[in-house]
């Protein structure tokens, strides 16, 4: 028998199939993405079928169609051959009936085919509570399991959480749902932690000794034992694990563990043995940098071995255990938590011959602490390296480390740098507190106008944006400020910084390591490969720098830097001094902002008064050219009796126009450049702090100090 031959589409005899005949009812089709309903309509004998599905999916055999072969191992079917007369093992078509089914009525002519109606998609469904997160969901349920909330009071507090941005055992509290005692026992449990309620419990002489009584307000905890190297300590909050840690570290300690206490019981046993005021009965008496240097100054073992290493040759088992002692822990934990709660950026510990002295920077100015004696000289700065991980036995070589603290819940970073001199090593330790700066433009100091000029600059797509001063300026944290406004998830910001001082999420930060040859320059160079949008190099030190950056800024990248001038106009005489080219200065530098910081007349003892006529003089201005009274600061306790807190910044901004391209490219001197920019309106360094004067937020002699008139620039 022979083989079916497939239909000849292209036959003029053959009529048209009876489904495409004018008139004709069309066979129901399933819409796509819907399956064929079990009751569709057979198509009539000699019809070609229409598939309702894809070829080549499970279950289903491809239908011929006209001028189109059959798929290998597919049987075709003869024109007008019942679907019962196909051969065994045929699957059936899909939306076929069965052989022996009655076929259903045909539709009246030009009825249209009845749709089918779309199988309703269900709703994506929330996540229930996903505005609680799990520890508020650990704790409700612990809650619950103790039989101290509900089910319907735990689904009322979730929805007040939803409303309200109170925490979860402030909410239970509130609403009356439990007490303090119910919710210290259920947290204590979550944690897995014991409860101490601190009624029939003292804390030992012993422990009160260890832990002094500012780092115990500081992390909010009360010790109870200090036993075999292991410290006991009762908190209110079981998640202050960074307040352990800090213990931990600062007082050498092996092992710090924790017991739950209410926050008043903790505040009366700590009342009680320290005293009130910084005072107590008997061991628990609050001891002060000068009690505590006074006790080492009489203890003849401290002398003896401090004298002895003094010599060219040292005992480290004696400067450890020196290094180790109680006595010299305290010590530099008060000076270093002082240096804290006092905002100083740094502390200075420096050998004389016949003399040791502690200093600390406060608002860009150095005071002194009590002098500890000469003979501890060793043992602070051994303890200052074991902190930092430093090497204890090299004396003669400079190092560097850094120490990182937890200070009542914010982080502190402190950078450690030991220097060797010719009476023992100087140690200064820089306090990189977050919590202590304001990575915001509108709060550092700026005058609106300005403020305004120099946020256009920033945001231009590309060229560079120099801040320029002398260290300690204020350059670095006007730089971050502007790299926070800029940082989005639409920008790139890579920074190459010589330290990192301040790690931002989100900016990639590049530190710079001259001891591998990681310089700025090589840094810059990788950095271009890696598809910036915004970078800031730390500082332009040299040609090779100043190029490489010249050269991100002309491929569309915006750049920012720091030089180190005395105001905006030098920085171009800067550049070209370091053999940068006039036409790269005009074609890529978009703003110079040279800046100062002054210290800021304390708010709450702020005095006016009318200026003598010496006075003035110092401002090199006439006396009739007076515009309105001076301030200063009386000195209150919110300022230490300083009259200071805090300061601002005195800005000077140099903005590219035409005019001055011209010049620049003519050669022209930096007194033409200020000239210029005067003329145009930039106020200088010492305009700026003329304005703040007049406004009260510094005195007279800190403008005299950090600024300078034109004429004696």
């Amino acid at each position: 028998m022979s083989s079916p031959v497939p239909p000849n589409p292209n036959d003029p005899k053959k009529p048209a199939p009876p489904a495409q005949q004018p008139g004709a009812p069309k066979p129901a089709v399933p819409q796509p993405g819907q399956p064929a309903k079990p009751n569709a309509t057979t198509p009539p004998l000699g019809s070609k079928s229409i598939p309702t599905s894809k070829p080549g999916t499970p279950g289903q055999v491809p239908v011929s169609r006209p001028g189109i072969p059959p798929a290998s191992g597919s049987v075709p079917v003869r024109p007008g051959q019942p679907a019962a007369q196909r051969p065994a093992g045929t699957p059936p078509i899909a939306g076929a009936k069965p052989p022996g089914t009655p076929a259903a009525k045909p539709q009246a002519a030009g009825t249209p085919a009845p749709k089918p109606q779309p199988k309703p998609q269900p709703k994506p469904q929330r996540p229930k509570h996903g505005h609680v997160d799990s520890g508020s969901k650990a704790l409700g349920q612990k809650l619950v399991d103790l039989g101290f909330l509900d089910e319907a009071q735990l689904e009322l507090v979730y929805e007040e959480m939803r409303v309200s941005d109170q925490r979860f055992s402030n909410i239970c509290v509130h609403l009356g749902y439990i007490n303090d005692d119910q919710l210290l026992q259920a947290t204590a449990e979550v944690h897995g932690m014991k409860v101490m309620t601190l009624e029939d419990v003292k804390p030992t002489p012993e422990a009160i000794k260890v832990v002094p009584r500012n780092m115990a307000e500081l992390y909010k905890l009360v010790p109870l034992t200090f036993e075999a190297d292991t410290l006991t300590v009762a908190m209110s909050d079981p998640n202050n694990l960074e307040g352990l840690d800090g213990i931990r570290n600062l007082l050498g300690i092996r092992s710090v563990t924790a017991v739950l206490a209410p926050a008043s019981a903790i505040e009366a046993v700590m009342a009680k043995c320290y005293g009130k005021g910084g005072g107590s009965a008997g061991s628990g008496e609050e001891e002060s940098i000068t009690s505590i240097i006074a006790s080492l100054e009489n203890d003849k073992a401290f002398q003896k071995k401090g004298k002895k290493n003094r010599e060219t040759s040292i005992d480290l088992d004696d400067l450890t255990e020196m290094a180790n002692s109680a006595p010299v822990r305290k010590l530099i934990n008060m000076v270093l938590l002082m240096a804290i709660r006092d905002h100083a950026s740094d502390v200075h510990f420096e050998p004389f011959e016949d003399e040791y002295k502690m200093r600390y920077r406060c608002d860009g100015v150095l005071y002194e602490m009590v002098p500890p004696p000469r003979h501890l000289a060793s043992a602070i700065s051994s303890r200052i390296k074991v902190m930092s991980n430093l090497d204890i036995a090299e004396r003669r070589l400079p190092q560097d480390g850094r120490i990182e603290l937890n200070v009542g819940g914010n982080r502190v970073d402190m950078r450690v740098s030991v220097l060797p001199t010719m009476f023992g090593e100087s140690v200064v330790v820089r306090v990189l507190d977050r919590s202590n700066v304001g990575l915001d433009l509108g709060r550092i100091g700026m005058a609106p106008k300005l403020l305004h000029d120099f946020r256009v600059c920033i945001h231009k797509p590309n060229g560079i944006v120099f801040v320029t001063g002398p260290t300690g300026a204020g350059k670095t944290t006007t730089l971050y400020s502007a790299l926070s406004e800029l940082n989005d998830i639409e920008t790139k910001v890579i920074t190459t910084e010589d330290p990192v001082e301040y790690e931002i999420d989100g900016l990639i930060q590049v530190p710079i390591n001259a001891e591998i040859d990681m310089t700025f320059a090589v840094a810059l160079r990788a950095i271009l490969r890696q598809d910036p949008d915004v970078i800031l190099v730390g500082e332009v030190r040299d040609l090779e720098t100043a190029q490489i950056a010249i050269q991100a800024s002309l491929t569309g990248h915006l750049v920012f830097s720091t030089l180190h001038t005395n105001d905006a106009p030098s920085s171009v005489t800067r550049l070209r001094d370091m053999g940068v080219e006039p036409f790269l200065i005009t074609a890529t530098v978009e703003a110079i902002q040279a800046q100062r910081l002054v210290r800021r007349v304390c708010s709450n003892c702020r005095t006016w008064y009318e200026p003598t006529r010496d006075q003035v003089t110092e401002l090199n201005m006439k006396y009739e050219d007076l515009k309105g009274k001076f301030a200063f600061g009386e000195g209150c306790e919110k300022c230490n009796n300083l009259g200071f807190k805090g300061r601002t910044g005195l800005y000077e901004l140099l903005i590219m126009d035409d005019d001055l391209r011209d010049m620049i490219s003519k050669g022209a001197s930096t007194d033409q450049l200020r000239n210029h920019i005067r003329q145009k309106g930039t106020l200088s360094l010492r305009d700026a702090g003329m304005a703040s004067l007049y406004e009260g937020l510094t005195t007279l002699d800190e403008i005299v100090r950090e600024t300078v008139t034109d004429d004696e620039a």
